[in-house]
Order: C-alpha cells, then structure tokens, then sequence
C-alpha cells in the first residue's frame, strides 16, 4: 500500500510541474498563459512561440506520462500501478498543484502514457492524429478522435481488460477537456494550427 501511495504522490508532483509556463518563461521570456489560448501546453507553444518551442514543450508534457508509468512499475511491478501512475500524471498535468488546480488538457501527457502502456497502439493513434491535423488543420478535433480510437485499437488488439478501461477513462477525460472546443469546432471558430511567434 505504502508503494502504492508514493507512486501516486510523485507522479501527481510529476504531472503537476508545469513545462510549457517553466520553459517558456525561461527560454524565450515569454508566459503562455497571456498568448494564444492562454494554455500552457504544447498547441499554444506552437502557436506562440514556434514550431521548435512547441515541439519542446511537447516532449516535456509527454516525458511527464512516461514517467508516471515508469514509477508504477519500477516500485509496484502491477499493471495496475502502472495504470495508476500514468493517470495520476494525466490529472497532475491538468489540474496542477503548481496552477492552482489549471494546466493542460493532457493529451501529450496521455500519449506518453499510453506509449508506456501500448506502444503499437500508441503509434497508430499518433498517425491517425497527425492525418487529421494535416488536413483539417484543427488539433483539438485530432485529439479528441485520436483519443476515441485508444480503447477501440486497445481491443481490436487484444490488449488487457485493464487497458481498455484505461482507454475509456482516458478518452473521456480528453473529451471533457475539450468541451469549450468542441463548441468552437460545432460553431466553426475554433482556432486552425499555425505556427508562430506571438
């Protein structure tokens, strides 16, 4: 239990250091929560501050997921510790101790997670994301399918039950992050991706 309770607080700690304000105030003076969208994740990187930025920022948020599942299993060894830490970093990223309880929309930090968890469903859920962002130009829609198509490839490949649940939880929760965007998408406001500098 002990185990279980450390890999919850350090991937929560983990998930909560909020990359894109801390290297974007760092490296290129500049706090994405006045830009853009006023997120603090890997899009709005792009969109503020460049494509080299926005491709950090990425890494940093996905690196988060990774990690949280890396500490499951180093100090559990379970499926299920894995799965805990992963979603933990999820929630950490998204509702920051750092932010007062705002962060991202986790979908970076859910891919690391699930490239953890199912690397062969990982890259076709990231192809099937990067085909829709090269056509429709809009991330969030691109996020919000990728991530419906987790579960359903999880089972398609015969991934565990506990996988597939992940999978569900996981993509529900992105959905809900996105809720203000899906209005946007239906109204046809939502914001195309397009790289930039402020």
């Amino acid at each position: 239990m002990l185990s279980y309770i450390i890999v919850i607080l350090c991937s929560y700690i983990i998930g909560s250091i909020p990359s894109g304000l801390i290297l974007g105030k760092t490296f290129w003076n500049v706090d994405l929560r006045e830009y853009g969208s006023k997120n603090i994740g890997a899009t709005n990187a792009w969109r503020t501050l460049g494509k080299l930025p926005g491709f950090i920022v990425f890494v940093a948020d996905l690196l988060k997921g990774m990690i949280g599942v890396y500490l499951g299993m180093l100090l559990v060894g379970t499926s299920t510790a894995m799965i805990i830490g992963g979603i933990v970093a999820i929630i950490g990223h998204s509702l920051s101790l750092f932010l007062k309880f705002k962060g991202g929309k986790g979908v970076a930090t859910g891919l690391g997670v699930i490239i953890m968890l199912m690397p062969t469903v990982s890259a076709i859920v990231f192809i099937i994301w990067l085909v829709i962002v090269m056509i429709s130009k809009y991330v969030s829609l691109a996020s919000i399918i990728a991530a419906i198509c987790v579960p359903i490839f999880a089972f398609i490949l015969g991934m565990p039950f506990e996988f597939v649940a992940f999978g569900v939880v996981a993509a529900l929760f992105v959905i809900y992050r996105h809720k203000s965007n899906i209005g946007r998408l239906m109204n046809g406001t939502e914001n195309k991706i397009k790289a930039g500098k402020r």
